[in-house]
């Protein structure tokens, strides 16, 4: 049996210990604000809680799923990530299927255009101007439309379509199908990993988005999760007193267990989606940043 080189050993173990370093600057703080989510009011206060519960108590996450305004504000982020991801991956798609055919006029300019966006751009201030003009301020479309496209994962998904056999088109065209039926029964059904690749990534830029809803948004029956998270981290009062609690929640929950409650409750949604995706992930992000 053919053993490494001690050099190819030491590197092995180089690249390991950077990953696991990498994985517990990642994971620990997680650990932190998951293990105050549950402790006691008495030890989140005291700082005695590290990466495990101390005096395990749910009250803290209990308080947070059963608060209006949070529920409120998480259907907003559903919906607003929802709408945003089908639109998002329909315009993608819809963009780089007539960029990936290279015999049609004019490819290669509206390709190097969209790739000048991706470079260059307006900034905020135009931005927050062109939305005010169109009338969208104080309305969900503001943070959906914006973000349809993105020009990195069009050309992710450029790349997938180049990478498929054009056999394919070919012997569905010797057939009779028009284009509209290749794309729909062919092309689409086959390119589930990069179109579950691109979901997750639209899916986590418009769950985790607060900046644009700050912008855009002064309604508070419109503010998505994030805001309602950032108001709670950075604008609640630290004793405790804007709770409407009653005398036993205030021997379990504290100011701060609901803060660290809300920011697990928030993150779940969109981690749950992983799981669902993870197997189309790995192929749809190695085949599509390959070709092209």
């Amino acid at each position: 049996m053919k053993t490494k080189p001690a050099s190819d050993r030491a590197l092995d173990a180089a690249v390991y210990g950077l990953l696991l370093l990498a994985a517990s600057a990642c994971l620990f703080p997680f650990l932190n604000v998951l293990s105050k989510s549950l402790s006691a009011n008495w030890a989140v206060t005291s700082g005695r809680v590290g990466l495990w519960p101390v005096g395990f108590n749910l009250e803290n996450l209990f308080y947070v799923v059963t608060d209006r305004i949070f529920l409120h504000a998480l259907g907003i982020s559903v919906l607003v990530t929802a709408a945003g991801t089908l639109g998002a991956v329909l315009f993608t798609a819809v963009s780089a299927y007539p960029l990936s055919k290279k015999h049609l006029p004019g490819v290669k300019f509206v390709l190097i255009m969209y790739v000048f966006t991706m470079l260059f751009n307006g900034g905020m201030i135009p931005s927050y101007l062109l939305i005010k003009q169109l009338g969208m301020m104080n309305h969900l479309s503001s943070l959906v439309l914006p973000g349809l496209i993105n020009v990195f994962n069009m050309l992710l998904v450029k790349n997938y379509f180049e990478s498929l056999p054009e056999s394919l088109e070919e012997s569905a065209k010797l057939d009779g199908a028009s284009n509209l039926t290749i794309v729909l029964r062919i092309i689409v059904p086959i390119s589930a990993p990069v179109f579950a690749t691109v979901s997750l990534f639209y899916a986590v830029a418009f769950w985790s988005d607060w900046f644009h809803p700050m912008l855009y948004l002064s309604d508070p029956s419109l503010k998505p999760l994030q805001l309602y998270l950032r108001d709670i981290v950075l604008e609640s009062d630290t004793s405790g007193q804007n709770l409407d609690l009653n005398i036993d929640q205030l021997m379990n929950i504290s100011p701060e267990g609901i803060r660290n409650a809300t920011v697990i409750v928030s993150t779940v949604p969109i981690l749950l989606v992983y799981p669902f995706l993870q197997r189309y992930f790995i192929r749809g992000i190695l085949v599509g940043s390959v070709k092209g």
